[in-house]
């Protein structure tokens, strides 16, 4: 009975485990089946060869740990209290017949692999790699996003309307809107009482709002400061084709219908109505309606996506931004060579895919560079050998599910149960 609570413990931790305890006509407390999960004893597994290294948390933004997986058998070896160097440097000096580490690019785990292993062949995560590539591609678009503007076409100013009419235009919500109308309600009702002498406190009790959404109402001078939020900037389907019909407007095609009929074999799945509401508000208001220019990591995931998986519109606005921003270009040319370097596992082409890069003015790709270049060998490891920490991320989202299971209490149990679920709740011919 003893070894079936301690298994229940460790599959469902202390409260679901008194739980399930119950159904089976046991009483038990939790923390007796924390204490019987305690009392297992530690598995021994064999050193393995290629293990690999990353981190999980205990109190996310606090306290971390170390995982250790073995990336042949798939599971994990040990867990430990923190993730300093000098503890993974220890870790590995114990076991010498570690022949690979797979890591991402943390300081601290190069340097514990470095001092604890120095025999092995380090090897950086390849997802890492692109990860990091992709967040530097993005603040180069970001440093270019007036390029992005010659996807917009110019519209001639519109003659001046009247100060009423501007005024209406430029709020998101007209009249009428539920939304505008409770916020306007609100706006008159807490300016009338901050003219009457009351206090903003007061307000809040009378009105029962909280102090923030008084302290907004009473700052701002118009309701239409507060018209601000999710309605205004929500995607819609027809936004990748508005610089298609701005284009085709600006030639002196008006027909809603024709218009509609244009790019629906370019892709478009939304209704004509939607078109139709487009070209009206083209057509009745002062101020000229156009695409908004796509954002910077719109255009970044079409630079970082394989060419033929864009489509044309897609395809068509990237070569345009391409053609007008030399930067831009030569960006495209640096991420699609370093794709094919890390798919086919070209890793010898590193140091020529960094002298490429310093060349072109692209400060987001040249930290970038300097970054690898002094983690040279183990990023030409993770280019051209198959080992990857992708098996080490899914038992760091297994850690967090654990975690959870037992939050407030995940102290040594956890540790028990990452290292010893994987060994009791395997067929025996698997173990």
């Amino acid at each position: 009975m003893r070894s079936t609570l301690a298994a229940v413990g460790l599959a469902m931790a202390g409260r679901a485990g008194a739980r399930l305890a119950e159904v089976f006509g046991v009483s038990v407390s939790r923390s007796t089946v924390l204490r019987l999960v305690e009392e297992l004893p530690d598995p021994q597994p064999p050193t393995p060869r290629v293990v690999g290294v990353d981190e999980y948390a205990t109190r996310k933004g606090h306290t971390y740990g170390t995982v250790l997986v073995d990336a042949e058998t798939r599971r994990p070896v040990d867990l430990l209290s923190d993730r300093e160097a000098s503890s993974l440097a220890a870790w590995l000096a114990e076991r010498p017949g570690i022949e690979v580490v797979c890591r991402e690019r943390a300081p601290f785990f190069a340097e514990g692999a470095t001092v604890g292993a120095p025999q092995a062949v380090q090897v950086a995560d390849r997802w890492h790699l692109w990860h990091n590539l992709s967040e530097a591609a993005e603040r180069s678009v970001a440093q270019h996003r007036r390029c992005l503007q010659t996807l917009t076409p110019e519209t001639p100013e519109p003659e001046a309307a009247t100060a009423m009419v501007e005024e209406t235009a430029s709020s998101p919500w007209p009249t009428g809107h539920r939304f505008a109308d409770r916020i306007r309600t609100r706006h008159a009702t807490v300016h009338a009482l901050l003219e009457a002498g009351h206090s903003r406190r007061s307000i809040q009790r009378q009105l029962g709002m909280t102090y923030g959404t008084v302290k907004r109402l009473a700052d701002a001078t118009r309701p239409e400061e507060l018209f601000t939020g999710q309605w205004q900037n929500r995607l819609s389907e027809l936004d990748e084709y508005k610089p298609y019909l701005d284009n085709r407007w600006i030639e002196g095609c008006t027909n809603a219908w024709k218009l509609w009929e244009e790019i629906v074999p370019l892709g478009y799945l939304g209704s004509y109505q939607t078109v139709r509401a487009y070209i009206f508000r083209k057509r009745t208001s002062p101020r000229p309606v156009t695409a908004r220019p796509p954002s910077p990591r719109t255009v970044t995931s079409w630079i970082l996506r394989r060419p033929e998986s864009l489509a044309e519109s897609e395809q068509l606005q990237l070569k345009t931004v391409l053609t007008k921003c030399p930067e831009l270009d030569a960006l495209t040319r640096h991420v699609r060579s370093f794709a094919a370097m890390l798919t086919e596992r070209h890793g010898e082409r590193l140091p020529e895919w960094l002298n490429a890069v310093r060349q072109d003015d692209l400060p987001s790709l040249h930290t970038l560079a300097a970054g690898i270049d002094r983690d040279r060998d183990a990023v030409i490891a993770g280019l051209t050998l198959p080992w990857n920490s992708g098996v080490v991320e899914g038992h760091v989202n297994r850690i967090k599910m654990l975690k959870r299971q037992m939050y407030g209490r995940a102290g040594f149990q956890l540790r028990k149960r990452v290292l010893l679920l994987c060994w009791l709740l395997r067929p025996a011919g698997q173990r």
